[in-house]
């Protein structure tokens, strides 16, 4: 990635790319579009999606209210297909999801709810895999050559700015999702990311990662334990 940008904007050196990312705020945020990584799809893992609507959605249930963070959200697909599994267990009114992304262009094309029509028929089918009791179809319109999601899924959500390095936790939160994140992370910015995960959840929150990432070995792995461990989904422990 850094290779492209560096001949993308005619750098010779990565140092001659590093001073202009720290010393120009307009080139920094152009850049970061070949910094972060933007591909994800609706209902990504199916599995996953299952999993969390076996073990997780009948305790949230138990709560008056619920309270989700999915971090890294990227472009807004996994958004989505939280804010229909949630309408679908019947928590989406009393709930509030809260998105949050470096990358402001991303943000930007989540809150959005809009993606390409050729994508719909991958998602469809991830849908339906993932336990979906509906046809996705009756959760977006079309036009234009591309696919617009109810704004009615989008009123329970908060997209945010928020760095994973840097910034502080979501207080009292039931869910975290943070899935194919953590993969791009050193050990030490792991640690800190799922601490921030841990010290954000209830008693008892459940925890989200992708099938590639692992609390295993992490200065936190005591404190969670697997509940669906195949689908890489954790609850935070009692103690």
């Amino acid at each position: 990635r850094m290779r492209h940008a560096m001949g993308r904007y005619g750098f010779e050196k990565l140092s001659d790319l590093q001073h202009r990312v720290i010393h120009d705020p307009a080139f920094f945020a152009e850049a970061m579009q070949y910094f972060t990584v933007q591909v994800s799809e609706m209902f990504r893992d199916p599995t996953y999606f299952a999993a969390l609507r076996e073990h997780a959605m009948p305790v949230l249930k138990t709560y008056p209210s619920v309270k989700v963070w999915i971090a890294g959200c990227s472009t807004g697909e996994e958004v989505w297909s939280m804010a229909i599994l949630l309408e679908e267990e019947g928590l989406l009114d009393r709930a509030v999801i809260y998105a949050t992304d470096i990358n402001p262009a991303a943000l930007e094309a989540a809150e959005s709810g809009m993606f390409a029509l050729d994508r719909m028929a991958l998602f469809s089918r991830n849908y339906q895999a993932a336990g979906g009791r509906r046809s996705l179809s009756d959760y977006f319109t079309t036009g234009y050559g591309g696919a617009v999601f109810d704004r009615r899924l989008k009123k329970q959500v908060v997209f945010a700015d928020h760095s994973l390095a840097t910034d502080a936790v979501f207080s009292e939160v039931h869910l975290v999702s943070c899935r194919n994140v953590l993969i791009y992370f050193n050990r030490e910015l792991q640690d800190r990311a799922v601490g921030l995960f841990h010290d954000s959840l209830v008693r008892r929150g459940f925890l989200g990662l992708g099938a590639k990432e692992s609390l295993q070995f992490g200065a936190h792995a005591e404190g969670f334990e697997p509940c669906a461990p195949l689908e890489r989904l954790y609850r935070k422990t009692a103690a």
